[in-house]
């Protein structure tokens, strides 16, 4: 389990500043020239497919020039990494022999007032807790958004999250993802203005 000092950065996916503030975090932290970002989740399920839209966004704007060549995305809603392509998605990684940094992105469950908060953290996700399944952890950062309550009948729950809210944190963490990637956490630093720091 993470503790408070790993979180970089936590905001509501509805504060207008949001993908500013997960930017500015993102740009706080070391990393290397040549990224990965891999955005686990299914299509099959709403609140497991928040990685998958992120990656599908984030390939939109990679396919239009807006991100550079140097960033790799795994997994988007038509070809999602999920239980049964992670370790195999990894080892791609791997395979490429080149030092980058990892970011990978994952929904999750939380407590009731947590629903709707994003957060950039230090150290890999550990894809699969919230369901009970031990999946390889990823990543040298890692995204979470909290899309559900968590405690009960975790699948279900999951099943039975709103699309909109998905969607709409999706949008968030895209946008703070293309700031950031496109050489322009600048622009967020100027959005938040001198009081930037939580």
């Amino acid at each position: 389990m993470f503790s408070e000092e790993d979180v970089v950065r936590r905001v509501h996916w509805s504060d207008p500043l949001a993908a500013a503030h997960l930017a500015v975090g993102l740009a706080s932290l070391p990393i290397r020239p040549f990224v990965d970002i891999v955005c686990v989740g299914t299509d099959r399920s709403t609140g497991d497919s928040l990685g998958p839209f992120i990656g599908s966004a984030l390939t939109r704007h990679q396919d239009r020039g807006l991100l550079p060549p140097s960033v790799c995305i795994y997994g988007t809603i038509h070809q999602p990494v999920h239980a049964l392509n992670l370790a195999e998605t990894l080892e791609e990684i791997q395979g490429q022999r080149r030092m980058s940094t990892i970011i990978a992105i994952d929904a999750c469950l939380g407590r009731v007032k947590s629903i709707g908060y994003i957060s950039v953290k230090r150290g890999p996700l550990l894809p699969g807790t919230g369901v009970n399944k031990q999946l390889p952890a990823v990543g040298d950062y890692h995204i979470i958004g909290v899309v559900n309550a968590a405690g009960f009948m975790e699948h279900a729950v999951l099943q039975n999250t709103r699309l909109s809210l998905v969607l709409s944190m999706a949008e968030v963490v895209a946008e703070a993802l293309i700031l950031f990637l496109s050489g322009q956490p600048s622009k967020a630093e100027v959005a938040l203005g001198p009081l930037s720091r939580f």
